[in-house]
């Protein structure tokens, strides 16, 4: 199979050649850059052109080709860039602020910026702040100036699959707006400014990918966007209340995907087993990254119970193996992951989350060249 046949048919669940791999497919399925400057520098990759971000914001890179050649990657991702009118940019202090008023602060070295300001900080959740804010332009022709050249040349040189990843979806954004703590807080409390914001994000958010598939519909095979739905310990809000205020415009978005006939992958972090049955009937075709350190969330379960219905991406733990174990644990992970989400198809493997500064070289050499000897169906 070529990666692109390879990827979607794992997609519909039926089982291809080998288990696909991804690293770099995805706003949170990449390398951290002072990781993938090891790799590169071990491989003798070094003269590198110079790195390209996938989000700045988490210091994560768009990996080079030969180095996802080398490691057999079935992926490719094209990103949406800086709008003209407002694009992100570093303030003195070091801290980076975006179009939407956000203001990013740097954690240290090697590590990622947080959401520590922004427009609805400290305000009373009124349904007018939503319509006072002055809403970015979904059309603003920065965002797309470079789509269609990424997709082409991911297209010339590769036969793998192209996801087009269109970011953060609106439990995420509304977090970085209001703040985590608060954005929760108003799932019961203000309702009514919630489902505003959803209502007008949504709007945002549909216009502009409506946009970007007509740019690159006809050589993108998937898209994808996050939402995180769970903790380490438990989903952050109750499945019903998910159901009722955020699973509508999830299916908004999802249908507008579909429209152009294609897969959606959502990356959603933390303990998400209470949520699966609603991202299914939301539309969803696959879930990333399949955190198998959060509670309840036992990959050989997954599979049993919602493997028929969706897609599995990711699953080799970061939290301990990755960055602590020996290659041969990294190894005997990765053999794990695959005998519990592969038989039959639907899963795609690749690390839990963005791999991140601390994770040796040979651990992530090793999981790739576990995934080949282990992968083969």
């Amino acid at each position: 199979m070529t990666h692109r046949e390879r990827v979607l048919t794992t997609l519909k669940r039926e089982q291809p050649d080998r288990v696909p791999v991804d690293l770099g497919g995805t706003l949170a399925s990449t390398i951290n850059i002072h990781a993938y400057q090891r790799v590169m520098a071990r491989l003798g990759f070094g003269e590198a052109p110079p790195v390209a971000y996938l989000s700045r914001r988490s210091n994560s890179v768009l990996p080079d080709e030969r180095l996802l050649s080398y490691l057999g990657v079935d992926c490719r991702a094209v990103i949406l860039d800086n709008p003209d009118a407002n694009p992100e940019r570093e303030l003195p202090d070091g801290s980076l602020t975006d179009e939407w008023g956000i203001i990013w602060k740097h954690l240290g070295v090697g590590q990622h910026f947080i959401n520590y300001d922004g427009p609805f900080y400290g305000l009373e959740p009124d349904p007018d702040l939503v319509k006072k804010f002055a809403w970015p332009d979904p059309l603003d022709p920065g965002r797309f100036r470079t789509l269609r050249s990424q997709a082409q040349t991911h297209r010339a040189r590769t036969d793998a699959a192209i996801i087009l990843v269109l970011g953060a979806g609106l439990v995420h954004q509304i977090q970085f707006m209001r703040g985590y703590a608060a954005s929760l807080e108003d799932l019961i409390l203000a309702p009514d400014f919630t489902q505003a914001f959803m209502e007008r994000y949504a709007d945002f958010w549909v216009r502009m990918t409506e946009r970007a598939l007509q740019e690159v519909g006809d050589l993108v095979d998937l898209a994808m966007f996050g939402d995180d739905l769970g903790t380490q310990g438990g989903p952050v809000m109750n499945p019903s209340l998910y159901h009722r205020l955020i699973q509508p415009y999830h299916g908004r978005m999802v249908h507008t995907i579909k429209r152009f006939n294609k897969p959606v992958l959502l990356h959603s972090c933390g303990s998400i087993t209470a949520f699966i049955p609603n991202l299914i009937e939301a539309g969803f075709d696959a879930l990333h990254p399949v955190q198998v350190s959060a509670k309840d969330m036992d990959s050989a379960k997954l599979k049993r119970e919602f493997g028929r219905d969706i897609t599995f991406w990711g699953g080799v733990d970061t939290q301990r193996v990755l960055p602590l174990g020996t290659p041969q644990e990294v190894k005997a992970e990765v053999r794990r992951r695959i005998a519990d989400l592969g038989p039959g198809g639907g899963y795609v493997l690749g690390a839990v989350h963005n791999i991140q500064a601390e994770v040796p070289v040979d651990n992530i050499l090793a999981m790739f060249e576990a995934a080949r000897e282990f992968g083969r169906y």
